[in-house]
Order: C-alpha cells, then sequence, then structure tokens
C-alpha cells in the first residue's frame, strides 16, 4: 500500500492527488513562518492605528481601513487553508498535527488582535453608517459584509468577553473537534481479516449482495460500540459548549446562531423542516416499501438503505469516465462550467483516493480569492461517488466565479452554497439519463437518484431533528449513549418508515456523521438546496431564454446579496411556505415516473 493508500484498484484507474504547492510548498516551508510573522505585525499595526478610533474616522479613511482588514485576513486564511488541507490527508501523522495545531493558535492569537475591529464597527451608530454609504462608493460596496456583521450585535457580548472566547477556542471546542477526526481517521474496521478505513467500510453498504452489506454494518457498529464512550464524550462536550456561549449570546433555540449566520429567518428554516417533515410518508416511506418489494423483502434492514439493485451491473467507473461524464454535462449546459471545472483535473486541484490518514467523505475548500478551491473525495468507482464529483465540482464552480468579489463578499450563505453543488449533480443525472435508452438502465437511475435525493433531503432534515432532539436535552444534562441512541433511533424510524427494521446495533451510528461536530445544524442546507435547485430547475425546463446568464449572475455574486435577492430574477422566493411544497411534489414526481416503469415492466 504506497504512500498510505488503500490497495490499488486499476480499474478506477491512477486516481489524483493533491498539489497544495499553490499555496506553501510543504509544511515545514519558512514562507509559512515568514507569512505568519508578517500577518502578526501587519495586525498591531492596525490595531495601532484605528483600536478605539473607528466612530472618528470619515467615510473614506472607513473604507480604507475595511480594505486593509481584508488584506489581513486574506493573508491569514491562505495559511489556514494550507494548513488545514495539509492536515486532512495526514491525519494519522503527529507532526502534521502538531505542525496544524500551532499554527492554528498563531492565527488565533493574531485573530484575537484584529477583533476589536468588527465590535466597534457594530458598535458606530445607524444613521452615520448610513451617510457613510452615501459618502463612499467602496463603503456601499462593503455593506452586505457589513449588515451581516451588525446582524449579530444584539448577541454580541463585551469586547474582553468576546477575546476570551475566541482565544479559548482553540484549545476548547476545536480540540475536541480534532480529536475526532484524528480518531476517525485512525480507525479501522476489520471484515474477514482485512482491515479497511470507514469510507471504504460504508461503501460496501451500497453493494448487491446482501451478506456484504450485512458484514460491512456488523464491522461497522462493532468498531463504532468500542468508541462510543469516547465520542459520546466528545459530543456531549461541543453541545455543551455550544449551549453555554448560546445563553451567553441569548439565542433563544440551538438553531437560530446558525440561521443567523445563514442570513436565513427561522421561520423560514422551520417551514422547510415542517415541509420535509410531512411529506416523509410521501417520499421516503413509499419509495422504500417500493425497494422492499423489489428486493422480494418484507422489511429493509438497516443496511439495505442504499443496497444497489439485482440487476444493477455495478460495475467500477473509471476516472477517466467520470470526468468525461461530469464534464460532457456541464458544458453542455455551460461551457464556461465545464472549462472551470476541468482545471480542477489538469492542474491537480483534487485529492481523489482512499488512503490511510485521509479524512473520510468530500469537500471543496474555497482557500482565498487569490489562490483557487481545492476538492476533497474518497473515490470508490461507484455511480454514487460519480454524482459525488459533480456534487465539490458544482461548488467549485460556484467558488471560482464568486471570487471576484473579495474575501468578504465572495463567501456564500450556506442556505445557497449548496445551490451550484446539487445543480450540477441535476445537470449530470439528467444527461444520463435522457441518454438512456434501456428501459432497466433508466429505472435503475431513477432508483439511484431518487435515493440521492431522500439522503439529501429526507435524511438530513431527519438529521436536523436529531440535533434539535440533542441539542435541546443537553441543556437538562450530560447525555448517555442510551439517551443519544434512543433519539436516533426516533429520527430514523420517522423519516425511513415502516419498510424498515432497525436492530440495536443501529443505535450508534448518529457517532459518524461529522457534521454534528463540525458544524452545528449545518446538515438543514442539503435539504435547502435540493429543494431550491428542483425548483430552479424547472424554471429552467420551461424555457426561460435568459436562464443560463441568470444562473451565471447567481453564481458569480458570492455573499454580496441574500437569497431573495438573488431568488427574485427566477421569479422564486424562499420565504414562500408554497416554495418548499413545490420542489417537493417534483421529488414525489420522479417516484411517480419510477412506479409507472416497474408497472409498465410487470414488476
Amino acid at each position: 500500500m504506497p504512500d498510505g493508500h488503500e490497495p490499488l484498484r486499476p480499474e478506477i484507474g491512477d486516481l489524483p492527488r493533491w498539489r497544495l504547492d499553490d499555496l506553501y510548498a510543504a509544511p515545514d516551508d519558512p514562507a509559512i513562518d515568514a507569512d505568519v510573522a508578517t500577518a502578526r505585525a501587519d495586525a498591531e499595526a492596525f490595531a495601532t492605528a484605528h483600536e478605539g478610533r473607528l466612530a472618528e474616522l470619515a467615510p473614506t479613511a472607513l473604507a480604507d481601513a475595511i480594505e486593509t482588514y481584508e488584506r489581513i485576513e486574506e493573508a491569514m486564511g491562505r495559511i489556514g487553508s494550507y494548513i488545514g488541507l495539509m492536515h486532512v490527508t495526514r491525519l494519522d501523522q503527529a507532526e502534521a498535527g502538531r505542525r496544524y495545531q500551532t499554527v492554528s493558535e498563531q492565527l488565533t492569537e493574531i485573530s484575537s488582535r484584529l477583533l476589536f475591529f468588527v465590535l466597534e464597527f457594530n458598535r458606530l451608530d445607524d444613521a452615520a453608517l448610513a451617510a457613510a454609504y452615501e459618502a463612499e462608493p467602496r463603503l456601499a460596496r462593503y455593506r452586505p459584509w457589513i449588515e451581516r456583521q451588525r446582524a449579530f450585535r444584539p448577541h454580541q457580548l463585551e469586547d474582553r468577553l468576546e477575546k476570551l472566547l475566541l482565544e479559548k477556542s482553540v484549545s476548547g471546542r476545536a480540540a475536541w473537534v480534532r480529536l475526532f477526526d484524528e480518531s476517525w481517521a485512525s480507525a479501522r474496521f476489520t471484515i474477514d481479516g482485512e482491515e479497511l478505513t470507514s469510507d471504504a467500510v460504508l461503501s460496501r453498504l451500497g453493494d448487491r449482495d446482501p451478506e456484504r452489506r450485512r458484514k460491512a454494518a456488523a464491522a461497522f457498529s462493532e468498531g463504532l460500540g468500542q468508541r462510543i464512550p469516547m465520542l459520546t464524550l466528545i459530543y456531549n462536550t461541543v453541545v455543551k459548549d455550544k449551549e453555554t456561549e448560546d445563553r451567553w449570546r441569548g439565542f433563544a433555540r440551538p438553531i437560530s446562531s446558525r440561521n443567523l449566520s445563514n442570513q436565513v429567518e427561522d421561520e423560514v428554516v422551520d417551514a422547510l423542516i415542517k415541509a420535509v417533515r410531512e411529506a416523509y410518508p410521501r417520499i421516503s416511506h413509499r419509495y422504500y416499501a417500493l425497494k422492499a418489494r423489489l428486493l422480494g423483502m418484507e422489511k429493509l434492514n438497516y443496511w439495505d438503505r442504499n443496497a444497489a439493485y439485482p440487476q444493477d451491473a455495478d460495475a467500477a467507473i473509471h476516472w477517466d469516465r467520470a470526468r468525461e461524464i461530469v464534464l460532457d454535462a456541464f458544458g453542455r449546459f455551460m461551457p464556461e462550467m465545464a472549462e472551470i471545472a476541468g482545471r480542477f483535473f489538469t492542474e491537480n486541484w483534487i485529492d481523489a483516493p482512499v488512503a490511510h490518514g485521509k479524512a473520510g467523505g468530500a469537500f471543496s475548500h474555497p482557500t482565498v480569492p487569490g489562490a483557487h478551491p481545492y476538492v476533497l473525495m474518497n473515490y470508490q468507482g461507484k455511480a454514487r461517488d460519480v454524482m459525488t464529483l459533480a456534487h465539490e465540482l458544482g461548488h467549485g464552480v460556484h467558488q471560482t466565479l464568486a471570487a471576484h468579489q473579495g474575501l468578504f463578499l465572495s463567501e456564500t450563505p450556506l442556505t445557497l452554497a449548496e445551490t451550484a453543488s446539487v445543480f450540477g449533480e441535476m445537470l449530470t443525472f439528467r444527461a444520463l439519463l435522457d441518454a438512456e435508452t434501456d428501459p432497466t438502465r433508466r429505472r435503475l437511475m431513477l432508483a439511484s437518484k431518487i435515493e440521492d435525493i431522500i439522503n439529501t433531503v429526507v435524511r438530513q432534515v431527519a438529521f436536523a431533528s436529531f440535533e434539535m432532539k440533542v441539542h435541546d436535552a443537553r441543556r437538562s444534562g450530560e447525555l448517555t449513549p442510551e439517551d443519544l441512541g434512543r433519539m436516533w433511533f426516533e429520527v430514523q424510524t420517522e423519516s425511513l418508515g415502516p419498510a424498515f427494521d432497525f436492530s440495536e446495533d443501529y443505535r450508534n451510528w448518529w457517532a459518524y456523521i461529522p457534521h454534528f461536530f463540525h458544524t452545528p445544524f449545518y446538515v438543514y442546507a442539503y435539504a435547502f438546496g435540493e429543494c431550491l435547485v428542483h425548483a430552479l430547475y424547472a424554471v429552467h425546463e420551461q424555457g426561460d431564454p435568459d436562464f443560463v446568464a441568470k444562473y451565471r449572475t447567481l453564481l458569480a455574486t458570492g455573499g454580496a446579496k441574500d437569497h431573495r435577492e438573488l431568488l427574485a430574477p427566477f421569479g422564486l422566493d424562499a420565504g414562500d411556505p408554497a416554495f418548499w411544497s413545490r420542489g417537493l411534489q417534483l421529488i414525489e414526481g420522479y417516484i411517480d415516473r419510477l412506479e409507472a416503469e416497474v408497472a409498465a415492466a410487470g414488476l
């Protein structure tokens, strides 16, 4: 197993590892320490010049200050991006972990010195700031970023407390999350004498062979059981940490701070979650009952949820073919998308193979506007892996197009951050479906897409429901593995429905979901994005001649507008309760189509 890889699999090709030297040459690159020192000096000079004086600055000087602050933040973002990306592929290397922690602490110290700026800015008088926007166009340009910061004013603490919370974060919650990450990276699960990473085991749950699925689930459950005391402690700690900070800041509900940072109202998120939960019987319950029948089973086991159908050839998809599929789909819709996505392959901005010491899952990290995004995957040649590639490259295209906005205005709130990724999946799926002439293959593709949608909408809303239960219950005291297992069973039973049998060993499966630890309440953004994309795609199919141009503008706007402004050109409003019903009805339409094709085939 060279370079820490899993056993080589020639049938999926030579998978790329990313090149991070566009950022820094190596973890011990002297340029990192030099740039840290420069950032520290710049932050000190900035604080000396401006701390306690923001209210006295003329509009032009205030705009100058924001631009300087943005430059310092971008320099630190470049350093932080490198050490973070380096660390996620070397989670089993102590020296990499030491370097990551050391530099993270240094960056936190510098951020602490700069913290005054946002705190003081948020105390500026509304009328004076409105007049400053009129007087200085450069300042007006930053207005969306300024208003996002000022939205937190009711929850802002005294300056010394804010500084304490920031400085303690690196040795508090962030340290616990690092423990979670590194413990998962080192975890191995044994099946028939073979030791596998978590991603390799979980991939087997999509196998056609029920015995392979059962063994994979048993091995994963056993491994989870061995780690559950530590994982329960970590989760209790990070949830309590959030509860403490939320209480001090005056957030009424655990989800409210996430909603505020996502620039979306509590009632909009509540409407989404309510609509999806009400649709469980019409979507997931209905589909899984059909799947059980097609598999010839009275009840599905939990490890059958993503099982491949017996007719599925389950042939491995070569990496070169996956690239071709995604780039062709992107190019047919908008040639510029394929051009941007193609650079990820030619420039080695993707880390694709499963490897020891590497984080599981997938992501696209935007780094900073002066560089470019990087994509991490754990590619194993499954059809779902191709969709994941389309998803992450959709993010990468979005991040690239928005980069011209600069650091503060390019970042998209989570509610819209999943738009381009899910749209990329949709383009890829529809291109494949439209080209497929074999009825059996078409049914399999429809079933696979429905399962992906359920995983994106139903499963993620169920995750959000689990988090709500956990965060509410944690206010009354520490939770036991039994408490967490009971809440997990409640949301899984509700969301997946009566077609499933859940055995006791499934109670611990909450413990491997990284979003619960990394970013509480992130998960509903996937459902938001999926339903939004279905509504967007419906506008596209209705033949809007300006759709592509409008869509590009949406991506290129980044975080310079909120979701209402960005969706208005498409005639869509996520604040309208009917919006979610419209998206869910389109999802139901896929199940209608699959049922019709199954009936036509006499199955």
